[in-house]
């Protein structure tokens, strides 16, 4: 019981000081996922904001290009690096706290 509180406030003691450090550098690291075999990329910082977003020339010079298989693809791509965020984020924190599941408020 006393060697879990005392895990219990190594960790947080850690968390405290490494924790401002790790989310500015999760806010600085970009992900990028693509949708539509490259159609469509998307790039996201680690705060889950859209950093650029782009659509194949092909698809942009194509006047058959249909816009609402386009807006799928675009939520795909920015969905799918929105989770690469997300996954790395939730990685980090598992790293930082040794395994041990602590939810961030």
């Amino acid at each position: 019981m006393i060697e879990d509180l005392d895990k219990i406030l190594t960790i947080a003691g850690r968390m405290q000081t490494e924790m401002p450090a790790l989310k500015e550098k999760l806010a600085a690291t970009d992900f990028t996922a693509e949708a539509g075999g490259g159609a469509v990329s998307a790039t996201v910082n680690g705060k889950l904001g859209i950093v650029d977003l782009k659509i194949a020339e092909q698809i942009r010079n194509d006047p058959t290009t249909d816009y609402d298989l386009l807006e799928t693809l675009i939520k795909a791509a920015i969905s799918a690096a929105q989770a690469q965020a997300a996954d790395a984020a939730a990685k980090a924190m598992k790293e930082l706290t040794g395994g041990m599941d602590i939810a961030e408020g």
